[in-house]
């Protein structure tokens, strides 16, 4: 398997959302902001940059390339068997011959054809490769290339050097067998006690290779394994940019350092002084402000959209999100945070971040506020598996079997496809710019994702959506209904925010999660 390797809250400081007083000093002289400022912790800053360099990009309004796909070499191990006189000389099994692996090759190749065409994540499949022994694994064709190895286990009766040859190439790895499906395969025998435990213990003994890294007969099972694979990849290594530098609720500087260390993940920072800079020489230019006029009023004649703000708010709104998607292209990612949101920008931009955020999270990138990086890590992640927006926000205490989760940024397009209706209005601390408050549906089954401060474990549970209020809290709003008991999810809680995320999705992100340094509690 792979080895993949905001900020301390004094008393009274207030936080987003539910306290007032956002501005309230943490010291004599210093802003809550400064102070959280201050404790961030810094990433490459991203350097020269000029409004006439990023308008090129910014002008082209269509989402960033999609995920990188998932390259996937299949091997079929297989034994070929030879009769012996009065003694053992078969193993268990449907393939015993030449003539039987090259036949189990092509229903491989078939299978794995149709699994492609059902796959709602980009996937790649090598030509399958027949080997006899963990020797022939190394020379098999294309293998440098593959993120993800399937090994069909029909033969090699004690997985002689497998185990081993797993460990040495370092890539993960899904141990595939087969009952029903077809030729039976030896390895539902011996999978168990021969390659995870060794063939001498009670306990697994194969690194980087358990229990939920064996599937028999279901490509069902296969798919959303891979589907976990493919979002994890895109995941691990991946960069974001950070304006006004990363942070971290509670912790400060040790949650961006933390998501290095976890998710390796590669951190650009652009400073205010310089997005200031860019917003200026953008409102300079006379083509950047009509078309951001043209698409805010394209966006507010969407059906199911209604205005509760003033215009010019939203029209700044998509400003800023050239000027954010621009810096994006720069730094050739898909992900964007901001630390200052909940004041630092404002007076800048000439309106709050939310609906520009919102707007880049339906186009396809990944948009957060807060700059908090205790919990951003788990919503690329999200995002990368299911290939849909994700939405970042506060959660209430749950009580009664329900509980609330709220915030100023949610996407619309929460299943990837469809629109939901939204109002558009102030953000709620503030009362100024613009802020969706998306009308998700009842009935929705969503994903909960909790982080902890200190990137141990991540909880989830599966929650059904039963209504969408307009209390006074954060704009976009949800009560979700859980199934496990109200003060053992209350004994669950971390961190500050959430990541909630439309379908079920808990099985992927646990089978993603197993492959880092962080451990996974299912709460359903």
């Amino acid at each position: 398997m792979t080895d993949y390797g905001e900020q301390e809250r004094p008393n009274g400081l207030a936080r987003c959302c539910p306290c007032g007083g956002h501005e309230r000093a943490a010291e004599p002289g210093m802003t809550r902001r400064g102070f959280l400022g201050g404790a961030a912790l810094a990433g490459m800053a991203l350097r020269g940059l000029s409004w006439p360099a990023l308008s090129a990009v910014a002008a082209d309004a269509e989402p960033f390339p999609e995920r990188r796909p998932l390259v996937v070499k299949p091997i079929l191990i297989h034994k070929v068997c030879t009769r012996r006189l009065q003694t053992s000389w078969r193993i268990w099994g449907g393939i015993q011959t030449e003539q039987d692996a090259q036949q189990e090759v092509a229903r491989i190749q078939n299978e794995l054809g149709a699994l492609r065409a059902a796959a709602d994540f980009p996937v790649r499949f090598l030509p399958a490769a027949a080997i006899r022994d963990a020797k022939e694994l190394d020379a098999a064709e294309d293998l440098a290339s593959a993120d993800v190895l399937i090994l069909y286990a029909a033969g090699d009766y004690w997985f002689s050097g497998f185990a081993d040859a797993i460990a040495r190439l370092g890539k993960d790895a899904i141990v595939f067998s087969r009952f029903m499906s077809g030729p039976f395969y030896s390895s539902c025998t011996t999978v168990s006690p021969c390659l995870l435990r060794g063939g001498s213990n009670d306990q697994l003994a194969v690194q980087g290779v358990d229990e939920l890294d064996v599937v028999v007969d279901s490509q069902e099972e296969l798919l959303w394994r891979l589907r976990a694979l493919c979002g994890l990849r895109n995941t691990i290594g991946s960069r974001i940019v950070a304006v006004g530098g990363p942070g971290g609720w509670g912790i400060g500087p040790q949650a961006p350092a933390l998501a290095v260390d976890r998710w390796k993940l590669d951190i650009r920072t652009v400073e205010y002084k310089e997005l200031g800079e860019l917003i200026k020489a953008a409102r300079a230019d006379k083509a950047a402000v009509e078309r951001a006029r043209d698409r805010a009023a394209e966006y507010l004649k969407l059906p199911g959209t209604t205005l509760e703000t003033d215009k010019p708010f939203v029209e700044n709104a998509f400003l800023l999100e050239q000027v954010f998607r621009g810096l994006m292209r720069e730094a050739d990612c898909r992900a964007i945070t901001v630390h200052g949101c909940m004041g630092t920008i404002m007076p800048i931009a000439e309106t709050s971040a939310c609906l520009t955020l919102s707007v880049l999270n339906d186009a396809g990138y990944m948009a957060f506020c807060e700059s908090d990086f205790v919990v951003i890590p788990a919503g690329i992640l999200a995002a990368n598996i299911a290939g849909r927006p994700m939405f970042l926000n506060d959660p209430c205490y749950p009580q009664h079997g329900v509980i609330a989760l709220a915030h100023c940024t949610a996407p619309r397009m929460m299943d990837g496809k469809t629109r939901e209706p939204a109002r558009i209005v102030t953000h709620y601390e503030s009362d100024y710019g613009a802020a969706p408050k998306v009308e998700m549906h009842k009935g929705q089954k969503v994903t909960n994702l909790i982080p902890d401060f200190q990137a141990k474990c991540l909880a989830g549970f599966v929650g059904e959506i039963v209504d969408a209020p307009f209390l006074p809290i954060c704009r976009s709003q949800i009560v979700v209904r859980f199934a496990c008991e109200s003060t053992f999810l209350a004994r669950q809680m971390r961190g500050y925010h959430w990541i909630t995320i439309y379908g079920d999705y808990l099985r992927e992100v646990e089978y993603a999660v197993k492959r880092t340094k962080i451990a996974f509690e299912n709460l359903g």
